[in-house]
């Protein structure tokens, strides 16, 4: 059996469809390549799905091609595939620059990976096929998820903004809403395989509805999904301020399982700055959202994105983007330093912000920032608080002989195990004792379990792996779980 493995690069959108492609690779016969001792990984097909968001993207993918180039030499019959959205936007150029590639495919035909890979195998060349427009709602593709507890939903892919600063919108496409019916269908399955959380997805997540014209089409759909039974915690990435209306926000407050978590990207507080980024609202706008989930909702955590550095950003502008950052008091915030995105409106705006002065005004932020992050985190210590148990949270878990989960409002908590066993899924109580920027902790022993169907699944997949074979598939559709927060990089999923 040929051995796969994925490497994902960028957001939580890329981070979904790597899922499908694993998904698409194990219902065609592959299984996922075993790590080697030293963590290396000798994989039959090597799939990377690119972003071209970030800075240097493209230099970070040849980088890694020109290391894989020796070893495929080596090997007859390794293949090497690039999607996502570099794939998107360089199409011929990557085959151009690294001839050993095999497959070429983007962000509209991920479906079509096992047939070109074939068809690379037959052909003894290059197949680069780039769809302009979606074929098959990802969605409806085999999945292999990440984990038994929780999973990404997607709801919708594409974006219909115009931010002077994202080549998204050329890469994915107009915005494409999924019909409710079926995803409050794919929800039920998960719940009914063990999942507990699921975390709505979409480049534009609550403009959902705009292809049929209902402005509160995403509210109905929260609570819509509020109402099945067994699932336990509901949230959303990523929406943007211009579409946040108050049914949203009462949508939230009064549907019991959708958390009181919100991740509501700023960019920037100043007026002007926000007009150069064509972002169609302003700070008294924001401001004025932050406000009313705060009255619906005082114990919201709130995280952002935000951007230092924007070509023609004056010290003014980015002292309103502090201002912002005190009043709003976020939770956490996802900062970056201005980078060209080739391809965008802003990479040729005048006004380019230097190194240095980009550098100084984002180590400000940062402080700043971490100091508020402390403050809030510190307002829990004391609290009991009711965590799902994950896996692989914590890095330092097996030296700290502790264990790491997600409160209700997504801060990463570390806690002492309790006297009986616990499993990824389950979830514990747990009192807060002290509190670090990023983090919580309960050095105590958490005193009560909950044994979950979600920690029932984790357990049937554990001992299915150790039975079967790597990669084989549970079923469809499967058990999955996004990433936290932290772990995908915002970008064109973080509008």
């Amino acid at each position: 059996m040929k051995s796969y493995e994925i490497r994902t690069y960028g957001c939580q959108m890329n981070v979904h469809d790597s899922e499908r492609l694993a998904g698409l690779l194990e219902a065609a016969g592959y299984v996922r390549a075993p790590k080697d001792a030293d963590g290396t990984v000798a994989a039959d097909v090597v799939v990377f799905n690119t972003c071209a968001v970030r800075e240097n993207a493209d230099n970070r993918l040849y980088g890694n091609l020109g290391r894989l180039a020796p070893q495929k030499a080596a090997r007859p019959g390794m293949q090497i595939a690039v999607g996502g959205c570099l794939a998107q936007k360089d199409r011929d150029t990557i085959v151009k620059k690294a001839p050993w590639v095999d497959v070429v495919f983007g962000t509209h035909n991920i479906g079509s990976l096992p047939v070109l890979l074939e068809r690379a195998r037959v052909a003894e060349e290059a197949q680069v096929e780039i769809a302009e427009s979606l074929e098959t709602f990802p969605s409806t593709l085999p999945t292999r998820r990440e984990s038994a507890y929780a999973a990404w939903v997607s709801i919708s892919v594409g974006c219909n903004n115009t931010c002077t600063f994202c080549i998204v919108p050329a890469l994915r496409g107009k915005e494409k809403d999924r019909r409710p019916g079926d995803i409050l269908a794919e929800v039920e399955a998960l719940v009914a395989e063990g999942v507990v959380e699921v975390t709505l997805l979409g480049q534009n997540v609550n403009a959902y509805g705009s292809d049929i014209g209902d402005r509160e089409a995403f509210s109905k759909l929260l609570r819509a999904t509020g109402r099945i039974d067994g699932l336990e915690r509901v949230r959303f990435t990523s929406p943007h301020p211009r579409d946040f209306t108050d049914d949203v926000i009462a949508a939230m407050a009064e549907t019991p399982n959708v958390m009181h978590q919100l991740h509501m990207p700023l960019q920037s507080g100043s007026d002007t700055v926000l007009r150069a980024m064509r972002r169609s609202y302003r700070q008294d706008r924001y401001l004025g959202i932050i406000e009313k989930v705060r009255a619906a909702m005082p114990d919201a955590a709130i995280s952002t994105d935000i951007i230092v550095g924007f070509p023609g950003e004056t010290d003014e502008d980015f002292e309103q983007t502090l201002h912002v950052v005190r009043e709003a008091r976020f939770a956490q915030a996802f900062t970056f330093q201005y980078s060209k995105r080739p391809g965008t409106p802003a990479a040729e705006m005048d006004g380019q912000v230097p190194k240095a002065v980009v550098q100084e005004r984002y180590e400000r932020l940062v402080a700043l920032q971490e100091e508020i992050s402390w403050e809030e985190n510190k307002k829990q210590v004391g609290r009991t608080l009711e965590i799902l148990v994950a896996e692989g949270e914590g890095r330092k878990d097996d030296a700290t002989r502790r264990l790491s989960g997600r409160a209700g409002d997504n801060r990463l908590v570390h806690f002492a195990p309790p006297a009986e066993p616990v499993r990824p899924g389950d979830m514990v109580t747990a009192e807060i004792t002290y509190a670090a920027p990023h983090h919580l902790l309960a050095e105590r022993p958490a005193f009560a379990v909950r044994r979950t169907p979600a920690g029932d699944a984790w357990e049937r997949r554990t001992a299915a792996a150790a039975a079967k074979p790597a990669g084989v598939m549970l079923g469809l559709p499967t058990i999955g779980a996004p990433a936290p927060m932290p772990a995908a990089a915002p970008g064109c999923a973080t509008h």
